[in-house]
């Protein structure tokens, strides 16, 4: 793929980088946590004890404790205030949590993290809550970039989220026209399925209103059949060879990932997230950001393209690399559209869409079979999207058909959103040992989007409550940017099925409190095959944890996304605090 261009794959990868104006912590000293009087400090003591706490460990052992005991950025002790206590030494670091809630560091399973267009490109949307916007405030911040912008050159916009307009309607390509007729004009919807385009960029394109949708694609017509400027998945590669871009020195664009890098892993932890699986990004730019001692979360890098290519001809499979930065499966192979745009892949139409309308697949199933074997066959987590009934099931045919080819024990293959689901979709998931990775900030964040497809199918989709009595190892996937990527906020969702705007869809789909902090955390560690180090608060493991001024277990269900997140530890490391 041309490096210059913008396809859904760059814009998810690259808009991790975090929106000017939001505060984030960055690494606090140690020093933070009080320090004791001497005690005769040597190897037997910790450097952290945490006492006074209600702690939820997550371990089925010991599911709840007072106190634990940290030493070389690992747990050595989980249980009483005595116990704890007793490993107090010289040096050694004391918190008293004062009774607040301690929990395991959340794990996010699916994340295009890493990049820098929320710090340099025109925002039009909220990437964090929900926010309502006008198509005046979209025309407005565009037009001011055309305005500094040579003609001819792209001016776009991002987040943008078709349900959270104050005008109650659709953008579309006379919206845009009103931008520029010297520049084409994009803006992209921030589930990354879906662009909106103006006249000048349709023309560039050499798109016009008899223009056949292609495979995996539509452009989408107005009711007198003239193009609106609404551009479906696959139908968006034809924009991505024409017209200019703003082009950077080799240093500039390594700057520019390793700002944005930084940047979000501030985000991350200032949410609670410890771990979190990267849809791609700039490796390189993650390993200097590294180095420098700006990496507060731990990376599962799930890659494609030249990378993963050369991880298959070196014999480098899933889980190389150390406690910070590790391959974990492949990036997400995208088999069908967008739940949140509504081009997802169903057996059944749309409602109310004439001709029927029943969503985009964006691969053929040969070519996913071909493509799933191979990655078995070199040991490596295969990892697909797939929301719809109908890409589901060709997910799970060629996971079938790989292990059948090349048998592997425990491959844990990914199916990151498995929105859509019905009963014999959840038998071959559990018989393959699939980890599915649903939308966990859509019940609250996107609850004005479930109309599109009524209750009786909500019942079955981001279903945590099917998969978990299915016996089924289900994880968090935020999907940020199409979703909020805020643990909280999932958590409530999960709770309650209850959205921003007081509606409730699929309530049958609820789980507990207590599930929903095992989704978010030893589930997210077992979904990358690293639950013997991390996910829970157990002796031996990663002292990844977070600190939390309510206890979502007994606080008002509705309120668990307000809880505030008082400090975020990785490794020992107090890497935010409030």
């Amino acid at each position: 793929m041309n490096k210059d261009r913008r396809s859904r794959r760059e814009f998810l990868g690259l808009i991790g980088a975090g929106a000017a104006g939001l505060a984030g912590g960055g690494v606090l000293p140690a020093s933070l946590f009080a320090q004791a009087p001497s005690a005769g400090g040597d190897a037997l003591h910790a450097d952290l004890v945490v006492f006074n706490a209600k702690v939820y460990t997550l371990d089925s052992r010991m599911p709840k404790a007072e106190a634990f005991a940290v030493r070389s950025g690992r747990f050595v002790s989980v249980g009483s205030v005595a116990e704890a206590k007793a490993l107090i030494g010289t040096g050694t670091q004391v918190f008293d949590a004062k009774q607040m809630t301690i929990a395991p560091g959340f794990v996010d399973c699916h994340n295009h993290a890493g990049g820098d267009i929320l710090l340099y490109e025109v925002i039009v949307g909220n990437p964090y809550d929900v926010e309502f916007v006008t198509i005046s405030s979209i025309i407005e911040k565009l037009r001011a970039k055309a305005q500094m912008t040579p003609a001819g050159f792209w001016i776009d916009g991002y987040f943008f989220d078709d349900t959270k307009v104050k005008d109650n309607r659709q953008l579309n390509v006379h919206d845009l026209d009103q931008v520029s007729s010297e520049h084409p004009v994009c803006v992209h919807h921030r589930g990354g399925h879906t662009s909106y385009y103006n006249s000048k960029a349709l023309q560039l394109a050499g798109i016009d209103k008899h223009t056949p949708n292609r495979m995996g694609g539509t452009y989408d017509h107005d009711e007198n059949g003239e193009l609106n400027g609404r551009v479906t998945d696959r139908g968006q590669e034809v924009f991505y060879t024409v017209g200019k871009r703003e082009t950077f020195t080799p240093e500039r664009k390594e700057q520019r990932q390793r700002d944005g890098l930084a940047f979000i892993s501030k985000q991350f932890v200032r949410y609670g997230l410890t771990s979190v699986h990267h849809e791609g990004g700039d490796l390189f730019a993650l390993q200097q950001v590294r180095a420098r001692g700006e990496l507060l979360h731990r990376v599962s890098f799930e890659t494609s393209g030249e990378i993963l290519d050369a991880m298959i001809k070196n014999g480098i499979s899933t889980g190389f690399g150390d406690e910070w930065v590790r391959f974990g499966a492949t990036f997400e192979h995208v088999v069908d559209g967008s739940f949140s745009e509504r081009t997802m892949a169903m057996s059944q139409p749309y409602a109310g869409t004439n001709p029927p309308y029943s969503g985009n697949i964006t691969e053929t199933q040969a070519d996913l079979d071909a493509w799933a074997e191979r990655v078995q066959r070199a040991n490596i987590q295969p990892n697909c999207h797939a929301n719809g009934d109908v890409a589901i099931d060709m997910v799970l045919t060629a996971y079938e058909r790989a292990q059948q080819a090349a048998p592997r024990a425990d491959l844990r293959p990914k199916i990151t959103h498995c929105t859509l689901i019905n009963d014999d979709l959840l038998r071959r998931i559990k018989a393959l040992g699939v980890v599915p990775a649903p939308f966990t900030t859509y019940a609250y964040y996107n609850s004005d989007k479930f109309h599109f497809y009524g209750e009786e199918r909500m019942k079955h989709c981001m279903a945590y409550r099917s998969f978990l009595d299915a016996g089924i190892r289900v994880a968090a996937g935020s999907d940020f940017s199409p979703g909020p990527f805020a643990p909280l906020m999932g958590m409530q969702g999960m709770v309650t099925r209850t959205g921003w705007n007081g509606e409730t869809w699929g309530a049958n789909q609820r789980i507990s409190v207590e599930e929903a902090l095992q989704v978010n955390t030893l589930n997210g560690a077992y979904n990358s095959h690293e639950e013997a180090i991390k996910g829970s608060i157990t002796p031996g493991k990663f002292a990844d944890f977070v600190v939390l001024a309510d206890d979502p277990h007994t606080v008002n269900p509705e309120k668990i996304k307000d809880i505030e997140i008082v400090r975020t530890v990785t490794g020992g490391s107090t890497v935010y605090q409030k």
